[in-house]
């Protein structure tokens, strides 16, 4: 490995994330005033993804319940990822692409968020999650990438669509990450003001 090889990887980074400020934004603004007013009135987000979105879902959850850089009081977070027995039960008795859309069932209520993370947009588990929240009368934050994939299909005129202009997947966790932490920011400042 040669340091220019790093260096690629830093600058494609910061490339990507340049590129698609201007074009998030507002969808990302958007995500934050709809979080933030479900979370005050006491309702949760349930986030979802597969691989490296999983973490990510994970990760957001953690920042809601736990605190991201400033203490607070708990905020509801699930992520739907992570009881291994439930998505191993959900996948052999019904079927993979349920793992999300049955918990959604379970924990849903109108006026919660889920947050579906995926790089492509195409995951059939988050495409059912999305659906199953509509029925559920859930508002839908996407995280995706590309084109956005199926997941767009899914999404009604209430949801927010957080499309990363980029084709590597690489590239669109990175700036997921990234909105991630400006959720979280956004969130924490609606609730405590400025730092």
């Amino acid at each position: 490995m040669s340091i220019e090889s790093i260096q690629r990887q830093f600058n494609e980074s910061v490339a990507a994330k340049l590129e698609a400020v201007d074009t998030l934004a507002p969808a990302v603004c958007a995500a934050i005033d709809t979080m933030f007013s479900a979370l005050i009135d006491n309702r949760k987000v349930l986030a979802c993804g597969n691989g490296g979105s999983a973490m990510l879902a994970q990760y957001f959850a953690a920042q809601l319940v736990n605190r991201y850089e400033r203490d607070r009081p708990a905020l509801a977070g699930l992520a739907l990822t992570s009881d291994g027995a439930v998505l191993t039960a959900i996948s052999n008795d019904v079927d993979f692409t349920q793992i999300f859309a049955k918990q959604v069932q379970a924990f849903g209520h109108a006026g919660d968020i889920l947050l579906a993370i995926s790089t492509s947009g195409d995951a059939a588990n988050v495409v059912a999650a999305i659906q199953a929240a509509h029925e559920r009368e859930m508002i839908v934050i996407a995280l995706t990438g590309k084109d956005g994939g199926r997941m767009t299909e899914a999404l009604s005129d209430t949801d927010v669509h957080i499309g990363v202009p980029h084709e590597r997947a690489t590239r669109i966790h990175e700036v997921h990450l990234l909105t991630i932490h400006c959720l979280c920011d956004g969130i924490d400042t609606m609730l405590l003001g400025e730092n």
